[in-house]
């Protein structure tokens, strides 16, 4: 059996221990750290200033400290200040906790935690591949990402789809925080960062370097060390699917990678947005109505109105 390398946690960049404001001149008010560039069905944001809960809206500000809150078969895209995208998958709940960017530099430092749920993480290009830290926290371990693409997933569908894998079958795992990480690095259509990258997962004190596409962690619960092995086929669309969160029309086209594409179409949207560009789009949310244009008055046959 091949084993992947381990090495102590305190090595790992995981490890970051700061809390800080926003400093971009991107978005006017402080402490935003992106915008919610896509949105399916019901989700809720929390915010950090009133304790509050709203229902999310399409291209509306993302605050530090705000807890983001999907339903079931619902999920949410925030796009980062860096261009990075974050998405929530079903029955999630997220809070990024720390963020800073510096566009001058393209540096920045960025903490998420995952409390439950399915989540993806694609590093962002379009600024010219952002550098520093971004880590990614759940209940049982802590994500250190080097530029790349990665998904995971906490709580009882972790524990679901790694007890049927056999390199990890029945273990002791707690089914509110088991957590199950993996690299998916990019692919040949993919939109963010080109390099495969490497993500370091700690926990129990052991860190697992997975630097190949495919490889995953599965940590069971507090204080177990993480199973590293190669997940399967099944697997994977058992992940997808709690990503997707919803059947394709006409079993999804292009791979079945129609609804990770309606996303990425609609950040692209909101990209512009971010950067100033004058073409906001007409990106609705699932659910809602789209504006309806009036048609053109009838012309005679000179062509006149």
């Amino acid at each position: 059996m091949k084993r992947w390398p381990f090495h102590p946690a305190g090595r790992a960049a995981a490890a970051l221990a700061c809390t800080s404001l926003v400093a971009s001149p991107l978005l006017a008010q402080a402490n935003s750290v992106g915008i919610e560039a896509a949105i399916r069905n019901k989700v809720e944001i929390r915010a950090a200033a009133t304790k509050k809960v709203k229902p999310a809206v399409l291209h509306d500000r993302v605050f530090l400290g705000d807890q983001a809150q999907t339903d079931k078969a619902s999920q949410l895209q925030i796009l980062l200040l860096d261009l990075s995208t974050f998405t929530v998958g079903a029955s999630a709940r997220v809070t990024i906790d720390r963020f800073v960017y510096d566009p001058a530099t393209n540096r920045r430092d960025v903490g998420i935690s995952v409390a439950r749920g399915a989540f993806r993480f694609m590093s962002g290009r379009s600024v010219g591949k952002p550098t520093g830290p971004v880590s990614v926290h759940t209940p049982v371990a802590t994500i250190g990402i080097r530029g790349t693409i990665f998904e995971g997933v906490v709580g009882e569908e972790a524990e679901k789809i790694a007890e049927r894998e056999p390199a990890v079958g029945k273990v002791k795992s707690d089914s509110d925080e088991a957590s199950l990480i993996v690299l998916r690095g990019p692919g040949p259509r993919t939109q963010g960062d080109t390099t495969p990258g490497a993500i370091d997962v700690s926990a129990g004190d052991r860190t697992a370097t997975l630097n190949e596409a495919d490889l995953a962690a599965y940590v069971p619960r507090r204080g177990a060390a993480p199973i590293v092995f190669r997940l399967s086929p099944a697997g994977l669309l058992a992940l997808q699917s709690l990503l997707r969160t919803v059947p394709e029309e006409g079993g999804g086209g292009n791979g079945g990678h129609g609804g990770r594409d309606a996303l990425i179409g609609a950040a692209g949207i909101a990209a512009s947005i971010l950067l100033g560009g004058k073409n906001k789009g007409s990106v609705q949310s699932q659910g809602q109505k789209q504006p309806v244009k009036p048609p053109p008055p009838p012309r005679s046959p000179n062509g006149r109105p």
